[in-house]
This record gives structure tokens, sequence and C-alpha cells, in this order.
């Protein structure tokens, strides 16, 4: 699944060799540090910092037989370093240097989901400028309500992006933290200050109390907000989806040219994007559960969020990258009929005056209840009938005795639904 869907920046992020070469970033700024302190000789310290090196196939070859990934990755560089290696990891425990460079990866990840998201709403503004004032008929339950305008669900997608990013924003600080406070965090073997040095230089917040682990209700935040952006970008999807089908076609996803639809049925045009999309949602959501299951650890630590956390990371990071960035794609190219829209508001034969003239007859002086009856007993008609929803209330008694024709016809323009949209677009555009 990582390789299919990796783009190469994001893939960049969650490869082994990034891993370890931010273990050795780790190791060497705490090396540094300490040498600040004179604990490790200057001599020995540049030679460190010439020769650490390590590669991926050496750790791995080493981890089969020590069955321990942080000994292996040490055993690897001090091949290459030599006696001065001793100086390595004084102090530390393994979780401080996988947390701490595991807080550098997850503070990149979500850098580029942050790029993600403001380039993804780029094109949801640009497509709700666009179709600002086409008119289409809104849908309550799949069925006809009241006109609206089609730019509205891009703004309104543009707007629950916008809180994506809020909390996208909040997840990278949550998770842009390290510790260097040993064993049980206790700072028994380094300083508080060691560790305030270091993390500084490496851009990342100190974990104010931690166990022997960094707490991973900071990773189960983050998983949060992909969970949610992914939810975000599947309700986008489904609405595309619906749209598409044959009976509606008021939008569809791009369709390339040579591109099939189905392998027996030349005509299809599918929305494909938009499945593979909310199926990846779905992922990510079961991700996001995972990470609440690893908040509660056995004391000061487990090593039972480990595995989970080498799955769900990398492919939730990986995964809602590609989302955003395939749905970028399609609402920048997505095919919109508006000509389509007027039809199929046309459909429902005027029923989506419905409400105005209900309203129409109690400021008349009828009640609600008498109002709603005469209003629903016409519309069922008009259902039944097909017969447009104005012709049946100009033969109603009951309604003309209320309502002129005049004011009749004047209730079925369609101004007055979108009188406000100006107003919306300020709230959401300024």
């Amino acid at each position: 699944m990582i390789e299919r869907y990796t783009r190469p920046e994001m893939g960049g992020i969650w490869t082994q060799d990034n891993k370890f070469r931010k273990w050795l970033d780790v190791e060497i700024a705490v090396c540094e540090a300490w040498a600040e302190k004179r604990k490790i000789p200057k001599k020995a310290l540049a030679v460190i910092k010439k020769r650490a090196d390590f590669t991926v196939s050496r750790i791995d070859e080493i981890e089969l037989e020590v069955k321990h990934d942080v000994i292996a990755f040490l055993t690897a560089v001090a091949e290459n370093v030599g006696p001065e290696s001793r100086y390595i990891h004084l102090g530390l425990t393994s979780s401080d240097v996988g947390d701490t460079a595991q807080g550098l990866l997850l503070k990149e990840s979500a850098t580029l989901l942050i790029k993600d998201v403001k380039a993804l709403r780029e094109v949801l503004k640009a497509q709700a400028l666009e179709h600002k004032h086409t008119v289409c008929i809104g849908r309550s339950h799949g069925v006809h309500a009241e006109p609206m305008t089609f730019g509205l669900k891009f703004a309104l997608w543009y707007e629950e992006m916008g809180r994506n990013l809020e909390r996208l924003v909040r997840a990278k600080k949550a998770v842009s933290v390290g510790k260097l406070s040993g064993a049980v965090g206790t700072f028994s073997n380094v300083p508080p200050d060691l560790e305030e040095k270091v993390l500084k230089k490496l851009g990342l917040a100190a974990e104010p109390l931690a166990t022997q682990v960094v707490q991973r209700d900071r990773h189960a935040e983050y998983l949060g907000a992909l969970a949610i952006t992914a939810a975000t970008v599947e309700k986008i999807a489904v609405e595309i989806r619906h749209l598409q089908r044959t009976e509606v076609r008021e939008a569809e996803e791009p369709f390339r040219k040579g591109q099939k639809g189905s392998s027996a049925m030349p005509h299809k045009r599918n929305p494909v994007g938009c499945e593979n999309l909310s199926g990846l949602a779905r992922v990510v959501r079961s991700n996001s559960i995972a990470a609440l299951e690893n908040v509660a650890l056995w004391h000061e630590r487990d090593i039972s969020h480990s595995s989970v956390e080498r799955v769900i990371l990398p492919d939730s990071s990986i995964l809602v990258d590609y989302m955003l960035a395939r749905m970028t794609g399609i609402i920048r190219d997505m095919h919109i009929y508006p000509k389509r829209m007027k039809e199929n508001m046309d459909r429902s034969l005027g029923l989506h005056n419905s409400q105005r003239i209900m309203l129409a007859l109690i400021d008349k002086g009828m009640t609600r209840e008498d109002a709603y009856l005469i209003v629903q007993r016409n519309a069922m008609k008009c259902w039944s009938t097909q017969v447009s929803f104005i012709e049946l209330l100009k033969k109603d008694k009951q309604v003309r005795k209320h309502l002129k024709a005049g004011e009749l016809k004047g209730l079925f323009e369609l101004k007055p639904f979108l009188k406000h949209v100006d107003v919306l677009f300020k709230r959401v555009f300024g």
C-alpha cells in the first residue's frame, strides 16, 4: 500500500533510511551537547561527526541476530566510527532516540499535509467563485428541496477544509516534541538542560513530563486530525459520486482521453477516483482508532504501541497526502453542467416553492396547520399527476381565496432563494 500511493516528497519522509538518519541526527546532537559539558572529548566528537554512518541493509542484518532495532542501529554506526562510538547514546534509552526522531518525522509530515490542504482550498475557492451564481436545486434526503447555487457547495467545502487546516496546525504542534529524559523519564543519567539544548537545536519542544516515552495522546491527536481531514475528502467525494449518477449528471469527475470506464461496457464513465477516496478514508479512520488504543500503556511504557505505529503513522500520512492531492485534481478539472442543473430543477414542476406558498398563506391569516395541509395536498397531487404545482394552486379555491394570481406568480420567482448568497460568500471568503 505505501509504495503504490506514495508521492515522492511524503514517501521520502517515511523511508527506513530517513528514519535512521533522524536517529543519527538525534544521537549526534546529544554528543554535541555532551561535548559542550566536556563529557565527550572534542577530538572524539569530531571523529563521530565525520565517520558516523550506516546502511539499512547492515542494520537489518544485525537486527536479525540481536532482535532490537536501536541496538542494531548503534552497532552498525559503531562499526564505522570505531572506539569513539562508546560516547554515542550516553545516558539514553531507546525511546529517547526513537520518539524524538519520530517527532521530527511527524513534524515534516504535518508540514506537507498543511501545504496539501492549502492547495485544495485554493481550487475550492476558485470553483466557488466561478459558480457563485450557477443555480441548482438543493437536496435533502436526496429529494429536491429548495434552489441554491453550485458555488455554495464549494464554499462549504472550503470552509470545512479551513477547520481541517486548523486541526492539522494544532496536531503538528502536539507531535513536534521529543524527550531525552532516560529510562522512566526522571533524567537519572541525562540532565534536563541537555535535553532542552538538544531539542531546541532539532526544532522540537520537550515533553514536559514523559515516562519512558512521549505520551501517545499526541499521536492520537495527529491521527484524529488526519481522520477528520480524510472524512471531509470523503464527504466531497460522495457528493460528486451522487452528482455523477446518470439520473442526475450535474457534475462529474475528470475523464481523461484514453481512459476506460468498464471492461464490458464502453459507454461507462465511472466516478472511480471519488470511490477510491471514499475507500481510503475508511482506512485512515480505522488507523485513528488504533492510535487511540495506543494511549493506554502499562506503567511507564510497554512496547504494544510500537508495532501499531510502524503501520499507522506512515500509512495514514501517505494516504492523506495522496487523498488531498487527488481531490485537488478532481476539483480543479471536474466537469460541471449548469444546463442539466436547470433541467433537473424543472423536474419537480415548481414544488421547491412549497414553503414560500405556505408562509404566504400564514401571512394572510391562516393557521400554520391549515396552510401546511393545503400546500401538501396540492404538492402530493403534483407528484402523482405531473401537473405543474402553480397550475394546481391556481385551481385550489382555498388558495385563490387568499392569494391573487399575481401574488401567486411572484411566489414562484427564483430571486428570493438567492438573495443572501453574497452574505454567505462574505462570511466564508471575507
